[in-house]
C-alpha cells in the first residue's frame, strides 16, 4: 500500500476576483500572479508553480484539493487502490495535467462528495524566487509538509475515516473532546497526518453550508503573526477564534474570514506531529470565540475560574 505525502494545492472557486487579490496579498502575505487567463489567477507560497488558484467561478467555496504521491510507481499503485475500493475516478487528460502544472493527476470526489485529485510531479520553479505580497519577517513553511491543512465537510466521518486511512494511506483519530454550549453535546473531530505536520486534513462532522471550514497556512517568525492579526483587525475582518495556542499541534494561531465567507487560520511556532494517539479537552491557552456563525463556536479555552477560587 502506498501513502499520499502531502495536500500539494487546492482550488477555490470565489465571486470577488478583486478582493481575493487584495486579500491574498495584502492581508495574507502570499503572491498573486497570473498567467494571462481572465478566468483565475495563481497564489504561490514557496518554489513551486502555484499552491492555489483562485477561480472566478462564484462557489465561494473549495472547487478542489489535490494530494500529492511520490511518482509514477506510486501513482499507479495509489489507483489500483482506488480500484479496489470501488472509487470512480477519471484520468486526468494532458491539457488537466498542464492546467494543473504536474505531471500525472486522477480526479474523483471523497466520500462527502469533496472533489479530490491525486497527482505526482508537480513544476517546481527554483529558477524564480517567492516574492510575498507584502513585506513579511520570514517565510511561509511548506516543504515536505505541504501547504498547511484543511478542515472539510463529512457528513459520515468514520467512512470518511476509513477511506482516508484506508485508500490514501493517512494515519490519526479524534483529537479533541470539545464542549458545544449551544447545543449540549461534545464534538470529536478527527485529524489525520501523512507527513510530519501535526494533520493535513481533519473532518468536524455534522451539517455545513460550504465543503471547507478553514484553511491553515503556517509561517516560520512569530513576527507575522502578530503583524498578519494587526492587518485583520486594522481592516475590520472578523476574527472568528482569537490569538491562542492549539493543544494538538501547539500552533501559535487565530482564525479569520475571507472574502468568500470562509476561514484562514494563521500561525507557526508548532510541533511536529507524534505519529501516536492522544486526544485533549482544551487548548493550551486563548483561542477564545470572537464572531460566531463560521463553524467554529466550540469551547476551545479552559475556564479557570473555579479553579482560581478554591
Amino acid at each position: 500500500m502506498v501513502g499520499v505525502t502531502e495536500l500539494g494545492y487546492l482550488g477555490f472557486g470565489v465571486s470577488n476576483m478583486d478582493a481575493w487579490r487584495e486579500y491574498a496579498s495584502k492581508v495574507m502575505g502570499l503572491e498573486v500572479f497570473d498567467e494571462g487567463e481572465k478566468d483565475r489567477f495563481y497564489i504561490r507560497m514557496d518554489y513551486q508553480h502555484h499552491r492555489i488558484t483562485v477561480h472566478n467561478s462564484g462557489t465561494d467555496d473549495l472547487d478542489y484539493a489535490g494530494w500529492r504521491v511520490a511518482g509514477p510507481e506510486e501513482f499507479d499503485q495509489m489507483l489500483r487502490q482506488l480500484e479496489t475500493a470501488g472509487v470512480k475516478y477519471q484520468r486526468g487528460s494532458e491539457a488537466d495535467c498542464a492546467e494543473r502544472s504536474v505531471l500525472d493527476l486522477v480526479k474523483f470526489l471523497d466520500p462527502g462528495g469533496n472533489p479530490t485529485e491525486i497527482y505526482h510531479g508537480p513544476r517546481i520553479d527554483f529558477h524564480k524566487p517567492f516574492h510575498p505580497g507584502r513585506g513579511m519577517h520570514g517565510r511561509f513553511l511548506t516543504g515536505q509538509q505541504g501547504l498547511g491543512h484543511i478542515i472539510i465537510r463529512q457528513t459520515d466521518t468514520q467512512k470518511a475515516y476509513r477511506f482516508y486511512t484506508d485508500v490514501l494511506g493517512m494515519r490519526g483519530s479524534v483529537e479533541y473532546h470539545l464542549q458545544i454550549p449551544q447545543i449540549g453535546i461534545t464534538a470529536k473531530p478527527i485529524f489525520l497526518h501523512c507527513n510530519d505536520r501535526d494533520h493535513s486534513v481533519a473532518f468536524l462532522g455534522g451539517p455545513a453550508e460550504k465543503r471547507i471550514n478553514h484553511l491553515m497556512l503556517e509561517v516560520d517568525n512569530i513576527d507575522d503573526i502578530g503583524q498578519t492579526h494587526d492587518i485583520v483587525r486594522d481592516l475590520n475582518i472578523p476574527v472568528t477564534v482569537k490569538l491562542g495556542k492549539h493543544a494538538n499541534d501547539q500552533m501559535f494561531t487565530f482564525y479569520s474570514v475571507n472574502p468568500s465567507g470562509w476561514l484562514f487560520e494563521y500561525g507557526g511556532v508548532g510541533r511536529a506531529a507524534s505519529h501516536q494517539s492522544e486526544y485533549y479537552e482544551y487548548d493550551m491557552w486563548g483561542h477564545d470565540n470572537d464572531a460566531p456563525g463560521y463553524g467554529l463556536d466550540l469551547r476551545l479555552r479552559y475556564d479557570w475560574t473555579n479553579f482560581l477560587k478554591k
